[in-house]
């Protein structure tokens, strides 16, 4: 890929948007936004701190039970990075109140008739 189609602006401004609306629902539990920017698709994979999930209706139930206080959380780190006009790589270090782990964050967004998605997820907790 030519560099001249890594990080326009353009795109890498409406990826920024749909990353910075994904955090913004996380830690404020909005499950319908989180539910909206993820691909509605079987074939949606995201690997948490303990859970492997496989298909939007995984995630969809994790969300539903996972509990809804102390999502707060300080981002670091975060690298967002636009290949052609289509897909993306977010990635991030995040600290939450009370505990020295880092967390780390990776998803891949593609841009669908629908807009921005995930497609994969991946978060861990560094040891």
């Amino acid at each position: 890929m030519k560099s001249e189609h890594i990080d326009r602006p353009a795109i890498l401004a409406e990826v920024n948007a749909a990353f910075y609306r994904y955090e913004k629902a996380l830690i404020t539990n909005d499950t319908v936004v989180l539910d909206e920017l993820f691909w509605h698709d079987p074939r949606t994979v995201r690997y948490g701190a303990g859970e492997n999930l496989y298909g939007i209706e995984e995630i969809r139930e994790f969300r539903a039970s996972r509990p809804s206080q102390g999502l707060d959380r300080e981002l670091q780190n975060t690298v967002i990075t636009t290949f052609g006009d289509d897909m993306a790589i977010a990635s991030t270090e995040f600290r939450r109140e009370g505990s020295d782990k880092v967390g780390r964050q990776m998803q891949t967004w593609v841009k669908m008739p629908s807009g921005w998605r995930i497609v994969a997820a991946h978060v861990s907790l560094m040891v």
